[in-house]
């Protein structure tokens, strides 16, 4: 498969454009018609010669990304899924905020932290995701607006959908670079928040990459025995080991950590963990932050439940009462397949139920019967 142009930098257009014996100018030119005009094929790029745009035909493909279904929720919120090349499915949420249009994107098909309450991880990692397949689910959003003649653009972005962006680290360093190149879409570094769940060397290369993206971890719980249950990353990466990365990250960066906390029912959302999280955050707290976060109910992981918002409140009380910076998250696409990955859960569920359909119907039409009768 060709890969995606939007997987190269705009230094690493302008080498492309030298080897293949082109013009420096001509790598400013096909930059500007793919992120500002945003066009989705090279022979709409008119001011390029037909031999260059052979070259970049034979070599790329503009957009991998196929898109199969469009969630859109009574509050503005959007979800789309993708198909990429291969045939895998992946997803990308929009969400209307007060201060602008943000983006969440995924950055490999299937997880393998193994969180027991995320519908991320009910289908392990297949792959990484190529810089140019993460770059595309920013492309496919903008279009969107783009076709609706809105005047609307995407100004933030959030790296938490379906994966861990450390665990491809190259890919999503790349994607940053991308996304925030000031002759392109010039999306600030201080509107982009990558998360992880922990994978301590990783955020130390992170904090040496000296960008200005935010850093959000995903703690869930605040203590090991507790997020060991329910996050298996924590075996490799205990909550000790895991807060000298970010102390590391903070001396290195001078940037605010934000902790990110679903609130499963009478799992972690007790007033005694809550005591724990402001105890364990204590040393960093002026710059740290967290978000508390409604669950989304799974129905492969019925043993968890949203924390009812007694619980939530007398949580977020003993929070503040140690003077803790935090805020209950507000909520995006309740009325449609809310959870990270259960869109495409839910849509291969689907299209095995519909397959098995198909060939007991070709059976049944073939005369075969069931063997197991």
């Amino acid at each position: 498969m060709k890969p995606s142009i939007y997987g190269l930098s705009r230094s690493a257009l302008t080498d492309w454009i030298l080897e293949n014996g082109e013009k420096k100018f001509r790598a400013a030119q096909i930059w500007d018609w793919l992120y500002r005009n945003r066009v989705q094929s090279f022979e709409e790029m008119t001011n390029l010669s037909k031999n260059l745009i052979a070259k970049l035909n034979e070599t790329f493909v503009v957009n991998p990304l196929q898109q199969r279904i469009v969630q859109e929720s009574k509050d503005g919120t959007v979800k789309y899924l993708f198909e990429l090349p291969d045939g895998m499915l992946i997803e990308t949420v929009l969400m209307r905020q007060h201060y602008g249009l943000s983006v969440c994107v995924t950055t490999q098909v299937g997880c393998n932290i193994g969180c027991t309450f995320c519908a991320s991880g009910l289908i392990p990692k297949q792959r990484d995701l190529s810089s140019g397949e993460i770059v595309a689910q920013i492309m496919l959003v903008q279009r969107y607006f783009d076709e609706r003649d809105q005047g609307e653009r995407v100004s933030h972005i959030v790296v938490m959908g379906i994966g861990e962006p450390l665990d491809n680290y190259d890919n999503v360093m790349t994607f940053l670079r991308v996304v925030n190149d000031d002759k392109g879409l010039a999306i600030g570094a201080r509107h982009i928040t990558v998360s992880t769940s922990g994978l301590a060397p990783k955020i130390r290369d992170f904090a040496r990459e000296g960008v200005q993206v935010n850093l959000a971890i995903s703690l869930h719980a605040p203590n090991n025995d507790l997020r060991s249950s329910i996050m298996r990353i924590n075996r490799k990466f205990p909550i000790e080991v895991l807060f000298e990365a970010i102390e590391d990250y903070i001396q290195m960066t001078n940037r605010r950590v934000t902790f990110e906390y679903i609130m499963l029912n009478e799992v972690n959302d007790g007033v005694q963990q809550a005591q724990e999280l402001a105890d364990l955050t204590k040393n960093i707290r002026k710059l740290s932050y967290i978000n508390l976060i409604p669950y989304n109910p799974v129905s492969e992981h019925d043993q968890y439940s949203r924390s009812t918002p007694e619980r939530v409140a007398a949580f977020y009380d003993r929070l503040k009462k140690n003077g803790v910076n935090c805020v209950v998250r507000q909520e995006h696409g309740t009325d449609i397949d809310a959870a990270c990955g259960q869109l495409r859960s839910n849509t291969l569920k689907r299209d095995r139920a519909a397959n098995r359909a198909r060939i007991a119907a070709a059976k049944a039409k073939a005369g075969i019967g069931d063997s197991r009768a």
